[in-house]
């Protein structure tokens, strides 16, 4: 009872933050996102009769703390549904993503996990079916069941039946590009789950963020069928504007952004007024994403890296969804 599955990371164009549901992971509102190739991670999952509990093992080194927990708390899900509650299972996983430093490395990670560990429980299920349980480990995952882009609905429904990510459009759809500016590898001061839980209880923004995101997404879906980069590219940035001005109004107020963070993004905004098309987008960390098109690459990619802070500048394409190896 083995299996081993791969999964890429996805950058939010129209961003999830906020949850209706903390147990269960229900969004306030949908989200679309792009899969990346060049970030991911491959896990390996074997149920083993003989273990009396998980075993969790992140880049060769075994895992005891709050990630085992987690991890294992979400495999409780997946033995559940296979009706397998005392079979514990191995997990190896390689993570080629900076862990907690705002590139959604639960992402890739728990669409592995459930990818192979319903594999190797032989569950039979569709990409709708495992994308609504890869939710409950982390709700991004459920997007990277998908390559290309892909919209997380948000649902209705209080047992989360109807919130699971849906395929926009696959990745050879548009050859947009996608460079990762890295500014820190450092663990976040505040999680993802801590900073919009904290947002959605007391940032006076937070409605008008949530009521901003349907116009958003019919514009947005509509310039990634054009292939309008250009609109993609405003309302993308636009998006993630709004997203951080509501951890401002928080209380207390926090940010994920660094010095840097801002250098990058005049920097975009540069290239912009020079007629060179380019538009940031930023998740919960300090690290910026910039979207472009392929004949623009060399010179986004010197300007970025001649910014003082950049440690590196990481070059992605459109992704694929889960495979299995």
């Amino acid at each position: 009872m083995k299996a081993t599955a791969k999964a890429h990371t996805n950058i939010a164009l129209i961003k999830y933050w906020g949850k209706r549901d903390e147990s269960i992971i229900l969004p306030t509102n949908n989200s679309l996102s792009l899969t990346l190739d060049g970030f991911y991670t491959q896990t390996t999952v074997e149920f083993k009769a003989e273990l009396k509990e998980d075993v969790f093992y992140l880049d060769n080194t075994i895992v005891t703390d709050g990630q085992y927990n987690r991890v294992t708390k979400f495999l409780d899900l997946i033995r559940g549904y296979a009706q397998k509650h005392t079979l514990f299972a191995e997990i190896h996983s390689i993570n080629k993503v900076p862990t907690a430093a705002g590139f959604a490395s639960s992402a890739s990670g728990f669409a592995a996990l459930a990818a192979a560990a319903t594999k190797a429980l032989d569950l039979k299920l569709s990409e709708h079916e495992l994308s609504r349980i890869t939710r409950q480990g982390s709700g991004s995952a459920c997007r990277s069941i998908y390559g290309g882009f892909a919209e997380w609905e948000k649902g209705i429904k209080e047992d989360g039946s109807d919130s699971y990510a849906i395929p926009i459009a696959p990745k050879d759809h548009w050859d947009i590009r996608v460079a990762a500016v890295v500014l820190s590898s450092k663990m976040k001061k505040v999680s993802s789950r801590e900073g919009m839980k904290r947002t959605v209880d007391t940032s006076p923004f937070f409605k008008s963020w949530v009521d901003s995101i349907p116009s958003d997404l019919d514009a947005i879906k509509q310039g990634i069928n054009d292939r309008n980069f250009e609109m993609v590219g405003k309302i993308a940035e636009a998006n993630c504007l709004k997203m951080h001005a509501t951890t401002l109004g928080a209380t207390p107020p926090f940010t994920y952004w660094h010095d840097t963070t801002v250098s990058v993004m005049q920097t975009v905004k540069q290239l912009r007024e020079h007629g060179v098309p380019a538009y940031f987008t930023i998740d919960a960390g300090p690290n910026v994403k910039v979207l472009y098109l392929p004949e623009n690459e060399e010179k986004i990619k010197k300007a970025l890296r001649e910014i003082p802070g950049v440690t590196d500048v990481i070059l992605s394409r459109a992704g694929q969804g889960v495979t299995y190896l």
